[in-house]
């Protein structure tokens, strides 16, 4: 079997099934199953290599890899207290958390890709990212006026993937392009279309003006300047990064209509968040989201340790509403938009520790290694969670489990001889 498995051969339809997963976050609209085949792909690939040359390539990383699967088991779990009624729901949930065992356990199994293999796609996840960024650009130059004002209502232009995953998208890839110009690990005739990439990219976030993604951006731009300043004492460089950062919001307020838009529709919003009508809610998302908190934090008291579980989350937090804010009708009714929150109240403390233990726990095996694009994904991650419930979607879940796994590939032991920047 060995023969026919060869490790390029297993390597190659590593490449292809991961490249479905990037491609696949972009067009689920119109092909949902295209991540779930790479994903599925994935974990096959892997489990092929374990039987065919029987050894499990990153077997003493065991606790790298498995602690992913505590947030599975979380999730799974909330079997024990899920009421009859949402025992459909429960199912559906576990069947939404399977990336984390497909992904998991295909890079367990499988020896890390080359590094020519990881440069390729994270490129293709920029190239994705422009084009995606083009098309929305073109969608918002025919509906300018429309778009423009539904700013005001805090709404955004229409993008694939949804606004708040596609804001974190263009951060990441911002920083892996950047990444690679500053390693050279691109050839001397694309740096200057990669570099164009980049500039783009920043430009259209802020056009299409997410709070999610700018502020990952501008953490990132921070972390950035501390660098270095503090380790590598390169006070220009740092100087002209920051001016760079301060420019851009001041450029894209006279610029782009749906930035001026966006900063008056959240002053207005701030203004709003002591307000408890309906139509306030329904309109502002700050004020709603704060709401929504507030709503889960009653549904934590009551259930401090073990929460409620996930497929009960949603009555259990109706009911806090009709408690809370008898004036506002249950179409205004949302989930917590925290991640954080969310599992509090679903899950308990317990949870809570278990699952973030889980998730970060690569993080800090990572700690006293380069790894630029692991500490970008996980800034990503963590103030993603402050603002929307990041793991409860498909195409979330996807971003945060795939591109942390694939910036983990380039700290993998690797008997690539590779000369050029691994990425990790």
């Amino acid at each position: 079997m060995q023969s026919v498995f060869t490790l390029a051969r297993l390597h190659l339809a590593a490449l292809f099934f991961c490249g479905c997963v990037i491609v696949g976050i972009f067009v689920a609209e119109w092909f949902r199953v295209l991540p779930s085949i790479g994903i599925a792909g994935v974990a096959a690939t892997g489990l092929v290599y374990a039987v065919s040359h029987r050894r499990i390539a990153h077997k003493q990383l065991w606790p790298v890899f498995g602690s992913l699967f505590l947030l599975f088991l979380v999730h799974a779990s909330a079997g024990f207290h899920t009421t009859a009624a949402n025992a459909s729901a429960y199912y559906q949930d576990l069947v939404l958390q399977l990336p984390i065992l497909g992904l998991g356990l295909g890079f367990w199994l499988l020896p890390a890709l080359p590094s020519r293999y990881l440069r390729w796609l994270w490129l293709l996840l920029i190239g994705v990212t422009v084009l995606a960024a083009l098309g929305a650009t073109i969608n918002y130059l025919l509906h300018a006026a429309e778009i423009n004002e539904s700013y005001y209502r805090s709404k955004v232009m229409p993008t694939e993937p949804d606004h708040i995953r596609f804001s974190l998208i263009i951060t990441l890839a911002i920083a892996a392009g950047i990444l690679m110009l500053e390693h050279r690990a691109v050839k001397h005739s694309w740096r200057i279309w990669l570099g164009g990439a980049v500039v783009l990219l920043a430009l259209f976030l802020h056009m299409l003006a997410v709070r999610s993604g700018e502020l990952t951006f501008y953490a990132l731009g921070g972390l950035a300047i501390l660098w270095l300043v503090l380790r590598k004492q390169q006070w220009k460089r740092a100087a002209a990064l920051a001016a760079c950062l301060l420019a851009l919001p001041a450029i894209s307020y006279v610029a782009f209509p749906t930035f001026r838009n966006k900063i008056t529709n959240t002053k207005e919003d701030v203004s709003k968040a002591k307000q408890k009508t309906s139509s306030e809610g329904k309109k502002f998302s700050i004020s709603g989201r704060l709401y929504s908190y507030k709503a889960a934090l009653e549904v934590w008291r009551d259930n401090p340790m073990l929460g409620v579980g996930k497929p009960d989350l949603e009555d259990e937090m109706a009911v806090r509403y009709a408690e809370e804010y008898p004036e506002m009708t249950s179409e205004y009714y949302i989930l917590p938009h925290n991640q954080f929150l969310y599992n509090l109240a679903a899950f308990g403390a317990l949870g809570l520790l278990v699952g973030m233990v889980g998730l970060f726990y690569p993080a800090w095996w990572a700690r006293r290694k380069q790894a630029p694009l692991l500490l970008a994904q996980y800034v990503s991650i963590a103030l993603s969670f402050l603002v929307e419930y990041t793991l409860e979607t498909q195409i979330g879940l996807a971003f945060v489990v795939f591109f942390l796994l694939l910036a983990l590939q380039g700290l993998l032991p690797c008997a690539d001889r590779d000369p050029v920047w691994r990425p990790a």
